[in-house]
């Protein structure tokens, strides 16, 4: 039916929750009130801010307005939407490709500065082909399915040299074999090569106290609005935004204090490498 509203995604939930976010940290308007200003019903405003409802560009551009955010965060989070919407491949589902994953490519895309804490893996910005199709046979990804993961990944890859990107990489993760000796040892490789090249690469020391670091996540920072966490699960993952972001800025200013500089992260690969290919 023409002029019918598409289904809510996983893009409208993280939509949804920047404006609420926007509304209880920039205004002191509340649910109620805000809606009586854009002429909606409490509940409509309800299902924007849960993303229980699609939200256009046109809903974004609206409900900033009646919160008087500035200009340029205004237009940030408005193009955010619109390029959510724009054709691009994360915006056509690939078959067997979580839709937060679609999500999380197009903040990617936008994002000044990425970080990822991985613990146990190297993160999936930084994997070899042959490593992550050895993970995902590991979780059980089924083969027809697998093509269509490392082809969304590979589509990320791309950002990198667009955005500043650290990953904190646990040292468990540049010793464990997925695929055996022979594809960890190319991964590591393609490790330092992606040092070489200005990526930041530093490595967490096992032993190494780390309260609060229990699991993997990707830190995503935009020029002009706030900060997004997105903490993988198996088979997709969530966003998390203000405050919840704030235990995640936190926990990166530890991770800076008890990592190894890029510098000694990149010596520690060569030195593990020359070991492996020692013993072939």
């Amino acid at each position: 039916m023409p002029g019918q509203r598409k289904p809510p995604t996983a893009r409208d939930r993280a939509l949804g929750a920047q404006l609420k976010s926007v509304r209880n940290k920039q205004t002191t308007l509340s649910l109620e009130a805000a809606a009586a200003l854009l002429g909606w019903s409490s509940a409509t405003m309800s299902r924007t801010e849960n993303g229980k409802r699609h939200i256009s560009a046109e809903d974004v551009a609206s409900v900033l307005a009646v919160y008087r955010v500035p200009v340029t965060q205004r237009d940030a989070l408005v193009r955010r939407a619109k390029s959510i919407d724009e054709p691009g491949w994360w915006s056509r589902p690939l078959p067997g490709v979580p839709d937060e994953l679609s999500v999380l490519a197009s903040y990617e895309a936008e994002a000044r500065a990425l970080t990822d804490w991985s613990i146990t893996l190297i993160p999936g910005l930084l994997q070899t082909y042959e490593y992550a199709k050895a993970y995902m046979r590991d979780v059980g990804v089924s083969t027809e399915d697998m093509e269509m993961f490392w082809m969304a990944r590979l589509r990320r890859q791309q950002t990198l040299p667009k955005v500043e990107y650290t990953a904190f990489i646990g040292a468990a993760a540049v010793r464990t074999p997925f695929g055996g000796w022979d594809v960890l040892i190319a991964q590591l490789k393609h490790l330092v090569e992606m040092s070489k090249r200005g990526i930041g690469i530093r490595l967490v020391p096992e032993y190494t106290p780390r309260a609060g670091l229990y699991h993997p996540w990707l830190l995503l920072e935009f020029p002009d609005s706030s900060a997004i966490a997105h903490v993988e699960l198996l088979r997709g993952g969530m966003f998390l935004h203000d405050p919840e972001v704030d235990r995640y800025i936190a926990q990166r200013a530890k991770l800076h204090k008890i990592a190894l500089t890029t510098a000694e992260s990149r010596d520690i690969l060569g030195k593990l490498i020359e070991q492996r290919e020692g013993r072939r």
